[in-house]
């Protein structure tokens, strides 16, 4: 009996289901977890070992590779042909240099009145042309160091070397091209020597035709000496022409700019060429150049020039 009591017993206390966790609790419990677990000190790895055994079933050990060093291909050096162009660049800058302060330095000692005049003035003109190579990197090092006063006045004094300089050079130019100029102008050309002996000989013919006094023979003698004279002002001026091939270029080119003018077209860089030629020479080819005065053209219009070039 006391068998089947036994087995008449009911628990009266049963668990109580288990109800689903939301994801906010089941993440909140698996960081507890996590903090529970974690060691207070994390040992320091060990060296890996050559072989480790597997983890899995498998009883066959993983051999590790030795580690192999990848090497890059490093670029190759700049070719030489790179730093051929700086080195030339920096011979031509010297060799400009170098013709730059000779030219000024013959042509400051050219302006002494005396040997030691122009020594001196040598002397000037080599530190003027030294001081306007070497100011610009001076004042421009001046200026990034902050020293702004310094700096301008380097610069200033550069600028006054600088005009010291370009006038120096504009200077042996004019001398070099009008003594040039004046050795071919004293050339005897053949149409030169034919005009004197052609005054010589209307010279000579008027001497004996006037020699028994002035009559009408006489007077037709001296007009055809002033015809020789002219005759030999116009080759000798011919050879001044040619002498300097600019003068030459300069006294044609007016023709162009005069007939522009008169057809009401600009013509500024004729203009600037023919007004340096005059001022490098000293002479106004405005005036001795082929204008339409000197051609016998004044006073005509396009249409009369037109029709006198075609007939």
């Amino acid at each position: 009996m006391a068998d089947h009591d036994s087995a008449s017993i009911v628990t009266l206390h049963q668990p109580r289901p288990k109800t689903a966790k939301t994801p906010a609790e089941r993440a909140a419990a698996y960081r507890a977890r996590k903090r529970a677990n974690l060691p207070a000190v994390i040992p320091a790895p060990a060296p890996a070992p050559a072989s480790i055994p597997s983890t899995t079933s498998c009883s066959t050990p993983v051999t590790l590779l030795p580690r192999e060093d990848v090497t890059f291909p490093q670029r190759t050096s700049t070719p030489a042909r790179r730093q051929v162009a700086p080195i030339l660049l920096t011979i031509a800058a010297l060799a400009l240099a170098e013709v730059g302060v000779t030219m000024n330095a013959w042509y400051a000692h050219s302006l002494g009145s005396s040997e030691t005049a122009g020594w001196l003035f040598l002397a000037l003109g080599i530190a003027a042309d030294l001081v306007a190579l070497a100011a610009p990197s001076v004042a421009a090092g001046l200026w990034q160091a902050r020293q702004r006063v310094t700096a301008l006045a380097g610069w200033l004094v550069w600028l006054l070397t600088f005009i010291f300089a370009i006038t120096a050079s504009i200077g042996f130019a004019s001398v070099n091209i009008a003594d040039v100029t004046a050795s071919r102008a004293s050339r005897i050309t053949p149409a030169v020597v034919t005009a004197q002996a052609a005054l010589s000989d209307a010279m000579a013919s008027r001497d004996r035709e006037c020699r028994g006094g002035v009559g009408k023979f006489c007077r037709e003698r001296e007009a055809a000496v002033a015809q020789a004279r002219q005759a030999v002002d116009l080759a000798v001026g011919n050879v001044t022409q040619t002498a300097d091939p600019q003068t030459e270029a300069s006294i044609r080119i007016v023709a162009w700019a005069s007939m522009g003018k008169l057809a009401g077209v600009p013509t500024p860089h004729i203009d600037a060429m023919v007004n340096t030629a005059s001022a490098a020479t000293k002479r106004n080819f405005w005036e001795e150049g082929r204008n339409l005065k000197n051609l016998g053209l004044d006073g005509r219009s396009t249409k009369e020039i037109i029709d006198y070039v075609k007939h």
